[in-house]
């Protein structure tokens, strides 16, 4: 399957075009990767798939075994890691302990052989850029995890590299900081002129910090696009799962889609708004989901016997979800969930509107 959402003719110009194939052991890379200069590009997938893998590729600490990495069209493929005009900031943040936050920014510099005086005075400015001029002689212990953060950040920009990757840069927060330091992050990053890549596994940050985002599943880039695109029309039941829509895979012939798999073979289909033709997918959310005690009467067009599989709460709302012909989730009040009485094992009727289903080519 081809991924969707590619860049466009006649975008920016790429501050990054990488192809990144890799072996080890049993695992197998083999990414494509173009941003633009100012763009961030989130990579998103579930543990293992290899987001962590591509950022090592192209920071230099680990070898590809074919592709290459160019950086504003010049090839770093075999270029050391301490000459590739990278900055990264590690998941821990990875800060010297022993350093204060103005030396840990400082660092970087020097090792490029600039003075002492001269990368202190560019560090004492990109603390001062973050808001962190008070905490210069605090060193990493004595800050707080958003902090932190900023700096290891001012770190990685303090060598003014072209290309920033960032690894789970929300990961060692708690929750009650990570909305602020979330919108400071994109704030300080909307400011840097090079290419971004971000890891994450969280949803959220990818549809906040992100201008596009590439889903990494298996080591293969499986969709890519604006985070709203991914979002409305999601490509694998992982992303459909991370975006909490129902997704199906099936044949279109005009307005039905008849779904592949098991509720396939007994005829299970989704009626759509608009004709289409040929592989289709098919998502719409849980909470277009209605339950009925019998068979509906009036609006909605599609509508299946299913068996309540598991009830779950959260906030205001329960969670259904439902097996049979199809398997999916709904959404539904608590006091809609009372009144039906449902129970795990009991059947239900299901059904949605064809208005409220999204379709587009599989």
């Amino acid at each position: 399957m081809e991924p969707t959402g590619a860049r466009p003719p006649g975008a920016a110009a790429s501050a990054l075009d990488a192809e990144l194939r890799l072996s080890r052991g049993e695992f197998t890379l083999d990414v494509a990767l173009e941003a633009a200069q100012g763009e961030i590009l989130a990579l998103l997938g579930p543990n293992g798939a290899g987001k962590s893998s591509v950022l090592r590729a192209l920071a230099g600490l680990v070898p590809l075994t074919g592709g290459h990495i160019r950086v504003d069209g010049r090839d770093e493929t075999t270029t050391p890691v301490e000459r590739r005009p990278i900055g990264m900031v590690f998941q821990d943040y990875l800060l010297f302990e022993h350093m204060s936050a103005l030396d840990n920014v400082a660092f970087g510099p020097r090792c490029q052989g600039m003075s002492r005086a001269d990368a202190r005075e560019r560090a004492a400015g990109l603390l001062a850029h973050m808001g962190l001029s008070d905490h210069a002689r605090t060193r990493p212990r004595s800050l707080s995890g958003g902090q932190a953060q900023r700096v290891a950040l001012a770190r990685a920009l303090a060598v003014r590299p072209r290309l920033l990757l960032l690894d789970e840069p929300m990961a060692a927060l708690d929750a009650s900081t990570r909305i602020d330091v979330r919108a400071r992050l994109r704030h300080l990053l909307e400011e840097f002129e090079g290419a971004t890549v971000l890891v994450t596994h969280d949803p959220l940050d990818a549809m906040v910090l992100a201008d596009r985002i590439a889903v990494v599943e298996g080591g293969r880039v499986v969709q890519q696009g604006a985070p709203a695109e991914v979002a409305r029309r999601p490509r694998t039941p992982y992303v459909a799962r991370l975006v909490g829509l129902n997704l199906f895979r099936g044949q279109a012939e005009g307005t039905t889609v008849l779904l592949d798999g098991p509720g396939g073979d007994d005829g299970a289909g989704v009626e759509v708004r608009e004709p289409h033709s040929g592989r289709a997918l098919v998502a719409f959310p849980p909470r277009a989901v209605a339950l009925y005690p019998e068979h509906p009467h009036g609006s909605p067009r599609n509508v299946w016997r299913l068996t309540v599989d598991g009830i779950e709460r959260f906030g205001d709302q329960v969670r259904v979800h439902l097996a049979g012909r199809l398997s999916l989730a709904a959404d539904v009040s608590p006091a809609a969930l009372a009144e039906l009485g449902l129970e795990r094992g009991d059947t239900v009727w299901a059904g949605v509107k064809a208005a409220e289903v999204e379709c587009y080519p599989g």
